[in-house]
C-alpha cells in the first residue's frame, strides 16, 4: 500500500487546483476531502490507490456516514481528481459503488410578500446585495464579485464573470436597483482613492490578469462595487489588499431579517435566486430565457422551478372551498 502524507500531498494538490483555474472554496473543500480520504486509507491496511480505495471511501461514506448525494458527488470529484492530477494513479472503473439515497428535492421558494418583508428588514449596504439577489438572479459570490466594469447603467444590464462553471453571462439590472448601486460605486471610488493615496490600490484579478494588464489594480473599473472596509491578507498569495464584503456578513443580515420578518422556514441567500426564477415563471416569461439569466448550462436545471409552480395541488381547487358555510 501506497502511504499517502499529507504534508507533502497538499501543496501538490492547490498547485493543481490553481493551475486550472478553481476558486478558493473548491480548493478547501477538495483539501477537506483529500485529507478525509487520506485518514481513511490509514484505517484499511492493504487497501491500493485507484479504484478499490475509492470505491470503498464512498461506499463508507454512503452507509456508515449517511451523508446525501451531493456530498458524496463532491467527495468522488475530489478523490479522482487527487489521484488523476496530483497521485498520477489513472481512477480506473468504480462505477458500481453504492451510492447515497437521492430524494427529489424541490427549491424553497418565497412569496412576493415575503420576499417585499425580507428586504424592508435589511438596511445598508447588505440591503443592495439581497436585493440584487433576488432582482437580478444572481449567487452571493456573484454578487460580491461584481465589479464597476460590469455594471452597465444605461443598457440597465449586469455582466456575470466567471460563475458557476466559470460561464459568463448578462442578466438584468432592476431599474429600482440603479440609485443604490450607483452609490456603492461611490463608496467603492473613494476606498479606491484612499488605497491609492496611502500605496495599498491592489486587488485580485482572475487568472493571469495580473501579469496581462500590469496597471488594471490602479484602475476603479477593477475594483469590487461592494469593496470591504478593511484591508485583508489574501488566503493565496499572501498580498495586502482591499477585497469584496464577506460572504457571511450578508447571510447573518437574511438570517436576522428571516427572523424580525416572522418567516418560519430555513431560507438562505440562495432563497432569493429561487424566487427569481420561479416569479419570472409566474409571470410569463419563457422557461429559455429564465436559463440564460439564470446561467444553468441546461435548460433541466431550470425546470425545477416549474415543479415549485405546480406546488399545492397542481392548481386543483380544494373540495373545501366548495363546502356550505352552515345549513
Amino acid at each position: 500500500m501506497k502511504t499517502l502524507d499529507r504534508a507533502s500531498i497538499e501543496p501538490r494538490l492547490l498547485a493543481a487546483l490553481r493551475t486550472r483555474n478553481y476558486s478558493l472554496a473548491t480548493e478547501r473543500q477538495y483539501s477537506h476531502w483529500a485529507g478525509r480520504f487520506m485518514r481513511f486509507r490509514q484505517r484499511r491496511e492493504g487497501l491500493p490507490l485507484g479504484a478499490a480505495s475509492i470505491q470503498a471511501f464512498l461506499e463508507d461514506l454512503a452507509v456508515r456516514k449517511r451523508v446525501s448525494p451531493s456530498t458524496q458527488h463532491q467527495a468522488l470529484c475530489a478523490v479522482v481528481f487527487l489521484h488523476r492530477y496530483v497521485l498520477h494513479v489513472e481512477p480506473g472503473d468504480f462505477a458500481d459503488f453504492v451510492r447515497a439515497r437521492r430524494r427529489p428535492r424541490i427549491p424553497l421558494v418565497l412569496s412576493r410578500q415575503e420576499v417585499e418583508a425580507l428586504l424592508a428588514e435589511i438596511t445598508g449596504i447588505e440591503a443592495v446585495v439581497a436585493s440584487l439577489l433576488y432582482g437580478s438572479g444572481l449567487r452571493l459570490s456573484e454578487a460580491l464579485r461584481l465589479r464597476v466594469k460590469d455594471i452597465h447603467f444605461e443598457r440597465r444590464e449586469l455582466l456575470v464573470r466567471g460563475g458557476k462553471g466559470d460561464k459568463d453571462r448578462h442578466t438584468m439590472l432592476p431599474d429600482a436597483l440603479v440609485p443604490a448601486l450607483q452609490r456603492s460605486v461611490r463608496w467603492a471610488s473613494r476606498w479606491f482613492e484612499r488605497d491609492l493615496a496611502n500605496g495599498v490600490a491592489d486587488v485580485e484579478l482572475p487568472h493571469a490578469l495580473a501579469r496581462k494588464y500590469p496597471n488594471a489594480t490602479k484602475e476603479l473599473a477593477w475594483r469590487f462595487v461592494f469593496s470591504a472596509p478593511g484591508l485583508s491578507i489574501c488566503p493565496r498569495t499572501g498580498a495586502y489588499r482591499r477585497h469584496h464584503l464577506h460572504p457571511t456578513r450578508i447571510q447573518r443580515a437574511v438570517k436576522a431579517a428571516r427572523a424580525a420578518a416572522g418567516i418560519h422556514r430555513p431560507i438562505t441567500c440562495h432563497t432569493l435566486r429561487h424566487s427569481f426564477a420561479t416569479h419570472l415563471l409566474e409571470d410569463g416569461y419563457d422557461i429559455r430565457t429564465v436559463q440564460e439569466l439564470l446561467g444553468h448550462s441546461s435548460v433541466r436545471t431550470t425546470m425545477i422551478y416549474t415543479h415549485v409552480l405546480n406546488r399545492g395541488g397542481r392548481g386543483v381547487r380544494s373540495p373545501l372551498a366548495r363546502a356550505p358555510e352552515g345549513d
